[in-house]
């Protein structure tokens, strides 16, 4: 765990591939604390817990979940301490999710894992103060899915973005919107931060920013062109390989990104639901196997 500015650490799993997610800890005065994100698997849970409290010397007060996937969500059962607090579209889709994330890679030792939802949801923004440090979370979905919460402390020009940004690893929007990722780059952009944690990958700064959203201007034109000449996502996909992002971690999310892509070209709404489990099959076909998760 990292120190990034006066108080705040960020929590980075290498490689940053599959549910190698990232996490934050904000310590205020006197030890209060907010912990951002959990991880994935019981161990990892288990160990991030030993250091934050290694950080802090006391549990987090408050947990912050960004998104509802799993590996930001699975360990919040291991910091009973904690108000938990997300949107209120995130708490209904991890409700909905359950442990389903756990299927995909059965050969994961996910460990004993209890789904803990949020006990406590906001709509558009909300202003925690956490030892004399302000925080505030910002809601931005549709994007990376239909509710994403970056998490922005203006006096330490640090922004948490969860899976809004990415880092060394390919942005991820089947659940949420092209357009929707564009609208929040520009949004994350203006808050004028100056270190940015992002969901997965290395600690960065603003040019984190403005590579996603170089990302998702070439998903949009490749989506466009691929309904225009008539193709299959996959199909494209395959004659995008060796582009300018194949070089990115977890580069076969281009497939269900294209779908998601192809879905809003041809009008359907930002954050619309997807069949995820076809597309993710059709994912492995085009990476040739099931995604590497190191989980």
């Amino acid at each position: 765990m990292a120190e990034v500015a006066d108080g705040v650490h960020a929590y980075v799993q290498p490689d940053g591939g599959w549910c190698l997610n990232n996490a934050g800890l904000v310590v205020g005065d006197g030890g209060e604390s907010l912990l951002v994100d959990t991880a994935a698997t019981e161990l990892r849970a288990r160990l991030l817990r030993t250091r934050v409290l290694r950080r802090s010397g006391a549990p987090p007060r408050t947990l912050v979940n960004t998104h509802f996937h799993g590996d930001h969500t699975f360990g919040n059962a291991h910091f009973p301490e904690a108000l938990i607090v997300a949107h209120e579209h995130t708490r209904t889709e991890m409700a909905a999710a359950g442990l389903h994330l756990t299927g995909l890679w059965p050969d994961v030792r996910w460990g004993d894992l209890e789904l803990t939802l949020p006990q406590l949801t906001y709509r558009d923004s909300l202003t925690l103060h956490v030892g004399g440090v302000r925080v505030e979370l910002i809601q931005l979905g549709p994007a990376h899915t239909t509710a994403d919460t970056a998490v922005w402390l203006p006096d330490r020009r640090v922004l948490f973005t969860g899976d809004l940004v990415m880092s060394g690893v390919t942005p991820f929007c089947l659940m949420g919107s092209v357009s929707g990722s564009l609208r929040a780059m520009r949004r994350l952009r203006a808050l004028g931060a100056e270190t940015v944690v992002p969901g997965h990958g290395p600690v960065g700064g603003p040019e984190l920013i403005d590579a996603n959203e170089a990302y998702f201007r070439w998903l949009h034109e490749q989506a466009r062109r691929g309904v225009a000449d008539g193709l299959t996502p996959l199909r494209l996909a395959r004659e995008c390989r060796r582009g300018p992002f194949d070089h990115l971690l977890d580069s076969e999310r281009l497939v269900p990104n294209l779908h998601r892509g192809y879905a809003e070209v041809r009008g359907a709404a930002p954050g619309s639901p997807l069949d995820v489990g076809a597309l993710f099959k059709e994912m492995s076909v085009f990476h040739g196997g099931l995604p590497d998760c190191h989980a």
